[in-house]
């Protein structure tokens, strides 16, 4: 689905990379190239050479919804019912169908009882729930997650991994820093200098890193036993 092409731009160095549908986990050592990357995959970037297309089509006409790694970055509206139907009102959506669907991807979400909450007053947390509602909302062909499980606790972490489980997108980009996370995912594309140096199934990416620290703690602790 996503296919990226002799593909030069800032850090990144891909020759020829492709990601097909599902949950695909993003991980790899700070200033590995990972958000920039997943910034070209959602067309808030153009590369400076290459190519990168999703289904064939460039990035920027791709219905996708991008919650990025600072909470207060990703909400722009006073209320949580607002942010979450913003982008149903610049979809030109019904106006009798925008509140049900607001409700109905906040009750999803766990979150219907922070509809009329002011959003500055959400702790971080919250406003990332709040803003992969928003994201959700639209029905996105890709969901792209940039760190977004970095400010949630235990309880929403685990909220957010049940809506992926669910593939509200057909192709899901989570770039996250618990291996753990990583592990239960799809696909894992492992970035080292700005080249994905081992793509595969969890299995196979964290064989290659079993001595190092990405290696999924979970797993560590189960060949103990």
């Amino acid at each position: 689905m996503i296919h990226a092409e002799n593909l030069y731009h800032r850090t990144l160095e891909i020759e020829s990379l492709r990601i097909g549908q599902g949950h695909t986990a993003i991980i790899g050592p700070n200033g590995s190239g990972k958000t920039t990357f997943l910034k070209l995959c959602a067309g808030i970037e153009l590369p400076r050479h290459g190519t990168l297309t999703i289904a064939g089509k460039e990035p920027r006409v791709v219905h996708t919804g991008w919650v990025g790694e600072v909470p207060d970055n990703n909400l722009v509206f006073r209320t949580v019912g607002d942010e979450v139907a913003s982008g149903l009102r610049f979809q030109r959506t019904p106006a009798e169908d925008i509140g049900p669907a607001t409700c109905r991807v906040l009750s999803e979400m766990g979150i219907r009882h922070l509809h009329n909450r002011v959003s500055h007053t959400l702790s971080g947390g919250e406003k990332m729930l709040v803003a992969c509602a928003a994201a959700l909302a639209l029905s996105p062909e890709v969901l792209i997650l940039d760190e977004t499980d970095t400010h949630l606790d235990r309880n929403a972490a685990d909220t957010l991994e049940t809506i992926i489980r669910r593939r509200p997108a057909p192709a899901i980009l989570q770039c996250t820093q618990d291996m753990d996370t990583a592990s239960r995912a799809d696909r894992v594309v492992y970035f080292v200098k700005g080249r994905p140096q081992y793509v595969g199934t969890p299995e196979e990416v964290f064989s290659h890193l079993h001595e190092t620290a990405m290696y999924p703690s979970l797993w560590r602790i189960a060949e103990c036993i």
